[in-house]
């Protein structure tokens, strides 16, 4: 943001150099990047001067070239060549002297002696807008009579020197994007470090309507992306070249002068950060503008000329009939002011900030009125430059307010509200700043005081303050502003005690079942929590709605963060299967994130959205590579449920606390899930499908398990450490083969057998399923085996049969499973 100091001194009395504003901002946060000495001119007119043409002459090898000879009040005349067709005897002019340095943008070229079709000239007059004071080519200057010859140019037309402070403003600080806007800030740091000084802020009393001859009606359609909309009607407007004070002012801060209906919205903007537009009235259908989304490829012209199709996601400003300018980005062609442009309709808007960025990135457009809306204006200013920018229209354009302003604003927005304790500050700071010091600093932010007691107060936050809502971003403008050089570095070092907590403890058994995997063969992975919505598409378990979708993403591989693990191993195992890497073992931990439609709250939007630690494994190829005892052994589905137990088994997980399930993953052909008793999904594992595989360009099979490590940790959490005495008394093993409904899991049948004996049955196994056609119709066969001790006794044979039978009887029951 280019800021000039003497616009600023329009607005806050100070005393200061240039150098001491530059560094009176950089303290309160607002970075200034260079500080340069600048004419509203480049080059300051150095070198030219006040002429008056003597004598003119047709050149004598040339049908277009004349002669001259001028008077610059030193000495003798000049001969000098001149190409202008209204150069004549006794007009006075601007001379660019030998030696003089012109600029056209960043070129610059000398002025020399030379000879031009054979005849010498020693110098220039000068058009407007070779020497930068104008637009115009058409001719030379020509000057009023009264001006004196030999006066210097920057003399005549006055200038004077500025200085351009460069200030980095963050994209938080959309406060800062006006000489207004840092006022306020010079402002607040100069009453805090104790000078008198006071606020300028420009009137509208000027403002009156002069007539109601050219009315415009206004309707918002979408009030989501406008939240308000103002605009006034100026009538018999002149569009001609702004006065010089204007020009000089925008010269200044970088922008090039275009005509003065223009420049007076490019100044409103600069100095109160209010983004203005114009639209010439007569192409205003129907004397209507409404506010709304077009179809989807709407063609538009913008004023640049280039073509662009409208997406139902651009805001546009429409008369009756078509779009005429982009919302916040980009105004068109077909409704611009010009030359003969008579009747304008100036514009003053507040639109949400995300709508106007993602149009703008959508069409490649990047304007400083986008540039600020982007960020967030001051809805409460809409009116104020309105009415700035109608009164300069009609001091600069000789025009006539023929409307009464019309402000539609369908639903206020509400100034935030901070409860600030005088404690947090200190505590926050690390210093005990007075009282009656963080008020003053806060009421010179113009946060104002709805109440004050002796533990702190209650601030209202001025809405142009769009990054300040909590306590801590107050106290965060109470140091910028108080002095960060003034909060001393502690001499003693304070040192506290840290308890570990569940955090803590969810990461050291993350690392120490890492260590785990990687003594079996496993590698880690790490992958991007962003990816492809595409892989969402279509699917039960991971459904499209879930995702957490990105508002503004890089690209649409990166479009959604992930709800599961499983894709970003995918690519890994694509990467290195493409690379001839086909035995694979990988392992991840990572956070995963997930959106709850039904429980989309607008007043806690937090609440729809779940952030979870999970840890996957992923097995493919063989199972021991390069191994002839194992050689033709491939990697199965067994060999991953015994990696799962072993970490199960090494973070305390016992089998009475978990339930295994058949899993309905649609990922899976074949899957299993293991619940808690409560029902909460602990881990999923299975064999990806080939459809899904096919989508990665894999062949041989891979298994995959999902371990919702968040889960686990609550699983755990109560586990006291017990520590036993090795069994005196010998286990007894006993299988059985039953037979049951198709229907029938294993976890049904690990259940009841737990709940039946749950002293000394110690261990459930399945050890094989068996479905064929020497089993009767809708049946198949489980073999288990339980593991039966008594830690107090060895077992008879009568006790080992009771329980059996007490086993099998209620299988029966419950099952209507039955021996083989």
């Amino acid at each position: 943001m280019n800021i000039s100091y003497k616009w600023l001194k329009e607005y806050v009395d100070f005393d200061l150099t240039a150098q001491q504003v530059a560094d009176a901002l950089t303290s309160t946060g607002l970075e200034v990047d260079a500080l340069e000495e600048v004419q509203s001119i480049k080059g300051g007119l150095k070198g030219l001067y006040v002429g008056k043409v003597l004598t003119c002459e047709a050149h004598p090898n040339s049908d277009h070239l004349h002669v001259t000879t001028v008077d610059l009040g030193k000495g003798e005349p000049s001969q000098i060549v001149c190409g202008a067709p209204n150069v004549a005897a006794g007009q006075k002019v601007i001379v660019a002297d030998l030696g003089c340095v012109l600029y056209d943008g960043d070129k610059e070229f000398v002025i020399k002696k030379s000879k031009l079709r054979g005849v010498e000239s020693n110098g220039m007059i000068c058009a407007e807008d070779e020497i930068g004071v104008g637009t115009s080519h058409d001719g030379i200057i020509v000057l009023p009579e009264d001006a004196v010859v030999g006066t210097p140019a920057a003399e005549y037309y006055n200038l004077e020197s500025d200085w351009l402070i460069e200030v980095d403003i963050t994209a938080n600080r959309a406060d800062g994007l006006s000489h207004w806007g840092v006022a306020r800030d010079l402002y607040a740091w100069l009453k805090s470090n104790g000078y008198e000084t006071k606020m300028h802020r420009p009137d509208c009393s000027k403002f009156t309507v002069d007539n109601h001859d050219l009315p415009i009606e206004v309707k918002i359609e979408n009030t989501e992306a406008c939240k308000r909309y103002a605009c006034v009607s100026i009538s018999d407007c002149e569009v001609k070249e702004s006065p010089d004070w204007l020009k000089n002012k925008l010269n200044t801060i970088g922008l090039r002068p275009i005509n003065n209906i223009v420049d007076i919205t490019n100044y409103v903007m600069m100095a109160y950060g209010q983004p203005l537009h114009t639209f010439d009235a007569d192409m205003v259908k129907g004397h209507q503008i409404v506010v709304k989304t077009m179809p989807e490829g709407t063609p538009f012209q913008t004023l640049d000329g280039e073509e662009h199709k409208l997406s139902d996601r651009d805001l546009a400003i429409c008369n009756a009939e078509d779009p005429m300018c982009i919302a916040g980005v980009f105004g068109g062609k077909g409704s611009g002011t010009y030359e003969t442009t008579k009747n304008v309709v100036l514009e003053s808007a507040y639109f949400h900030p995300t709508w106007i960025r993602k149009s703008a990135r959508r069409h490649g457009l990047s304007t400083d009125a986008s540039f600020r809306f982007e960020r967030g204006v001051d809805p409460n200013g809409t009116i104020y430059a309105l009415q700035q920018a109608a009164i300069l229209c009609k001091e600069l354009a000789g025009g006539k307010v023929s409307m009464e302003i019309v402000d539609v604003y369908p639903e206020k927005m509400e100034n935030a509200v901070v409860d600030l304790s005088y404690q947090y500050v200190h505590d926050l700071v690390g210093k005990e700043i007075p009282t009656d010091k963080i008020k003053a600093i806060c009421e010179s932010l113009e946060m104002k005081v709805l109440e004050e007691t002796a533990e702190g107060l209650k601030l209202e936050i001025p809405a142009y303050r769009v990054d300040v809502t909590r306590p801590c971003d107050v106290v965060e403008d109470i140091l910028r502003i108080y002095g960060y050089n003034n909060v001393e570095i502690p001499t003693q070092l304070k040192g506290s005690l840290v308890i570990k907590g569940d955090e803590d403890q969810k990461h050291k058994l993350a690392n120490i079942v890492s260590e785990q995997l990687v003594g079996e063969g496993f590698n880690e992975i790490l992958n991007n929590s962003l990816t492809k919505g595409a892989y969402y598409e279509g699917r039960n378990a991971y459904a499209a709605e879930n995702c957490v979708k990105i508002m503004n993403p890089l690209s649409t591989d990166l479009n959604v963060m992930r709800q599961t693990l499983l894709f970003g191993g995918l690519e890994s195992v694509q990467h290195n299967v493409n690379r001839k890497r086909a035995n694979l073992r990988f392992f991840e931990f990572g956070n995963v994130y997930t959106f709850d439609p039904e429980k989309a709250n607008l007043d806690d939007p937090m609440q729809a959205y779940k952030e979870q630690y999970h840890a996957a494994l992923w097995l493919t190829g063989k199972r021991v590579e390069g191994s002839w005892a194992h050689a033709n052994e491939e990697s199965s589905f067994y060999e991953l449920s015994a990696y799962v137990e072993n970490i199960l088994r090494r973070i305390g997980v016992k089998p009475g606390m978990i339930v295994r399930k058949k899993s309905e993953n649609d990922i899976f052909s074949a899957g299993l899930t293991i619940e808690n008793r409560g029902g909460k999904k602990l881990i999923e594992m299975g064999i990806i499908t080939k459809k899904l595989l096919k989508q990665f360009g894999l062949d041989a099979p891979v298994f995959y398990a999902e371990l919702n490590w968040t889960a686990l940790m609550k699983v755990i959490k109560k586990n006291e450490v017990l520590y036993t005495e090795v069994p005196k008394f010998p286990a007894v093993s006993r299988d059985l083969a039953l037979l049951v409904d198709n229907s029938v899991e294993f976890a049904q049948i690990e259940q009841i057998a737990r709940a039946t004996e749950k002293k000394l049955l110690k261990k459930v196994e399945l050890f094989d399923v068996y479905e064929g056609d020497k089993l009767p119709a809708g049946k198949k066969s489980y073999a288990v085996n339980f593991i039966l001790q008594d830690e107090e006794k060895t077992m008879g044979d009568k006790q080992i049969e009771a329980i059996m039978n007490k086993l099998i009887a209620q299988l029966k029951k419950q099952l209507n499973a039955e021996l083989r």
